[in-house]
């Protein structure tokens, strides 16, 4: 009796009485972060009081192992509260209406926006949706009505507003009846580019200013893509923050498709160092409470599709593989799950011609579950893209909303995107259509997340800290090399750069972004270089520094027709730049968001091309000052004609096409 009496008083002292049969996760006191919920002291340490019921749940103590505290939590959610949790959508603050047409001009504020917004169209096709939609429901209604706790943010705002409006989110949520937290995601706030459509890419921003993703390509330097994925990391956090949804894994195989841009070429390889580095630079090699939670897209690979067209517009729903290299396409995913991303967003695409179902990949049992999950042994969180359940069901047309989310559930998908109203979701389930057991299981993967991103324990962000932290000068400075590493010196035949001499310069940018009355901007920079003198016209110069913005009209201005790379259909009046390269010493610079084809203004006439990937006019001058020496390497093939664009096979990298299809090849770059 002795003895058993002394090896019970051990598993006291060494588990605690209240958790005697659980397993300790750690006994050091984490800091609290609470607005109204009360503490629970046990034991000299603190506990919040999430459910309000004054004793201390499971799920509340942070003492025990996460799957202890989500099979505690499980348990005690209902099965509304459930299916809100695996609805993500767009929230919105006061004065701010994304996605809204006609929408009043306001400032917005760090307050709620508790509008409803009930779409009748396709925001992407435009064309008349089936049934009405709940794009985004009125904050305090989609908290604490809905269930939501997972929110897209949008909104383009100041540092201050962002975490204020995180703040007051965060409080909403902790008033709840189990008092969960919320999690906010957004596309990329850090980059410079050309498309910053919503869904893509918010822009410009207050964050620290980065080239575009094929400029973090072209830098070639995956020290400096850690050191960016880290500050981006702190900068997101510090406002709130917590899951990205980026990076784009997809491959620039198929020059036509417009959302090249985001990609980091068209090189697996490549691709999967910088997906790897990435990941690990916002999450760290395990989520934590300083982590941003990746979601890498497009699964598996939204690059190849067919005459390019994009999978967001019926006339794009078809992907295929003429060139038989669908592994090649996994690559970068690997890299993705292996680096230990913490979600995976399938495209919209339906597979023609392969060995799988010919239906969307949010729908592809084949893909979702014995690919991604079985064979690639991905254990995280399957997040679909927005709307294809209601906008882009392709090839599961026939099927109804409860039948698609069937399905859709059935194949994996753990939280859906695209709507703000749970109903039919809880509809699917009430009806048997999906077992509550099913449902526990993307609730565990969801709630693990949350858990391991320390959002139970402190959701909060300090404000003064956010203003100093978001895009300050320390990180700025990092950013600015990365802009000047991605710019890529691709021909200098005539040896006019590095310009080392007193020189005129006539330094003009070419934008029609259909909004501006003039496309043409004549630079004189602020910055003074000791060897130029910026004058007012090409006359007056002794260079001409003519720097092209190729603009498609951006992915959601497509509209089915065929898909042009030629610059004259990309918004470039060829004339006038060959009016100015025939009669001046050009150094020509082109932006590339795609494989632009440049026939039109080369026939091997141009000595001198540089290419961006978004970067600024500083950097530009201090590439063409011999400043900084260029040491970009092209992240993709550009073609050499149209012709070759129309013969190529959508699923093959430029470098491994024909010979005569390529002008600049995959990995080019010069320096002085």
């Amino acid at each position: 009796m002795k003895k058993n009496s002394w090896f019970i008083g051990i598993l006291i002292l060494l588990f605690g009485s209240c958790h005697s049969t659980k397993i300790a996760k750690n006994t050091v006191q984490p800091e609290l972060g609470f607005r109204s919920v009360p503490l629970l002291k046990i034991d000299g340490l603190q506990f919040k009081d999430l459910n309000k019921n004054s004793q201390l749940d499971d799920y509340e103590d942070w003492r025990l192992t996460d799957e202890i505290r989500i099979k505690d939590l499980i348990s005690k959610m209902t099965i509304e509260e459930k299916i809100g949790f695996m609805i993500i959508s767009t929230t919105r603050l006061a004065g701010d209406y994304s996605f809204q047409q006609n929408a009043p001009k306001s400032e917005i504020t760090s307050g709620f926006n508790e509008e409803d917004l009930v779409q009748n169209v396709n925001m992407f096709s435009r064309k008349p949706l089936p049934n009405p939609t709940m794009s985004v429901a009125g904050t305090t209604k989609g908290v604490l009505t809905y269930n939501l706790r997972h929110f897209i943010l949008r909104a383009n705002t100041s540092a201050k507003i962002m975490a204020d409006w995180s703040n007051n989110l965060q409080a909403l949520a902790e008033t709840s009846r189990l008092g969960i937290p919320c999690i906010v995601a957004s596309n990329p706030r850090n980059h410079i580019t050309v498309d910053a459509a919503i869904g893509l890419s918010v822009g410009t921003t207050v964050f620290s200013k980065w080239p575009s993703e094929l400029g973090l390509a072209s830098m070639r330097d995956l020290k400096l893509t850690r050191e960016f994925a880290e500050i981006a990391a702190k900068e997101w956090t510090a406002v709130g923050l917590r899951k990205g949804y980026m990076y784009m894994a997809d491959l620039a195989t198929e020059p036509r498709w417009q959302r090249i841009e985001g990609t980091f070429g068209e090189d697996a390889d490549l691709a999967s160092d910088m997906i790897r580095e990435i990941v690990l630079g916002f999450q760290g090699k395990h989520l934590n409470k300083n982590s941003v939670a990746m979601t890498i897209k497009h699964f598996p690979g939204g690059g190849p599709q067919v005459e390019g067209q994009d999978p967001h517009f019926e006339w794009g729903k078809d992907q295929h593989y003429p060139g038989g290299m669908f592994d090649y396409h996994l690559k970068p995913f690997k890299a993705a799950i292996e680096a230990g991303t913490s979600s995976i967003m399938p495209y919209y695409a339906k597979l023609i011609g392969t060995q799988y179902e010919e239906v969307a990949f949010s729908y592809n049992k084949g893909i979702i579950n014995d690919l991604l999950r079985k064979k690639m042994r991905f254990k995280g969180i399957i997040n679909s893209d927005s709307g294809p359940i209601d906008m882009m069901p392709w090839g599961v047309e026939n099927l109804s909303i409860l039948e698609r989310y069937q399905k859709a559930i059935d194949c994996g998908v753990d939280i859906f995107s695209g709507t703000a109203d749970p109903t039919l979701l809880l509809e699917t389930v009430k009806k048997g259509l999906i077992s509550e057991s099913r449902i526990d299981e993307s609730i565990t993967r969801l709630l693990r997340e949350k858990f391991e991103l320390d959002l139970f324990e402190n959701p909060y962000v300090n404000t003064d800290q956010a203003i100093k932290i978001v895009g300050n000068a320390e990180f700025q400075k990092k950013g600015d090399l990365a802009l000047r590493k991605s710019i890529v010196l691709l021909r200098n035949d005539s040896k006019l750069l590095p310009i080392s001499k007193k020189t005129k310069i006539y330094f003009e940018t070419y934008f029609d972004n259909g909004k501006s009355k003039n496309s043409i901007t004549i630079n004189k920079p602020n910055i003074q270089y000791p060897n130029l003198e910026f004058v007012d016209s090409k006359e007056a110069a002794d260079v001409v520094l003519l720097w092209l913005i190729p603009n498609s009209g951006g992915l959601f201005a497509a509209n089915g027709s065929p898909i042009e790379l030629s610059l004259s259909k990309n918004k470039i009046d060829v004339y006038h730049v060959n009016e100015i390269t025939k009669t001046k010493p050009t150094v020509v610079v082109i932006n590339y968001t795609s494989p632009w084809v440049i026939d039109e203004i080369d026939n091997g006439k141009l000595k001198t091309v540089l290419a961006t990937f978004g970067t600024t006019q500083e950097a530009l001058l201090d590439i063409v000052t011999g400043v900084f020496n260029p040491k970009g390497k092209i992240p993709f093939t550009t073609p050499i004609s149209t012709q070759a664009v129309l013969e190529n096979q959508s699923d093959v990298p430029g470098y491994l096409k024909p010979k005569r299809y390529a002008l600049f090849k995959f990995g080019d770059g010069l320096s002085y």
